[in-house]
């Protein structure tokens, strides 16, 4: 299953011109596009899918869907197993 995965961004550079940034996912981190979403910054949360970042999401609602995610076992299903995740479930 492809999901749009929230998560928080770490970081933020340009390569060839295109915005990138390092994304976490609850615990996984991931390099992510966010050639779509041009007004996100370090801290923001977004929803990703396939490496590209497709909108910006607020925090409460992004931590929400994370652990729901994560109770069901779809971030493990989608990231594979994860250091520490385990204790979240």
């Amino acid at each position: 299953m492809c999901l749009g995965v929230p998560g928080r961004v770490e970081q933020v550079w340009e390569a060839d011109g295109t915005r990138m940034a390092t994304v976490d996912f609850g615990g996984v981190r991931k390099e992510v596009c966010l050639a779509y979403v041009p007004d996100v910054v370090v801290g923001d949360y977004t929803i990703v899918h396939v490496g590209f970042a497709l909108t910006k999401l607020d925090e409460a609602s992004a931590l929400e869907t994370l652990e729901l995610f994560r109770s069901v076992g779809l971030l493990e299903e989608e990231f594979g197993p994860v250091e520490g995740m385990e204790a979240a479930s």
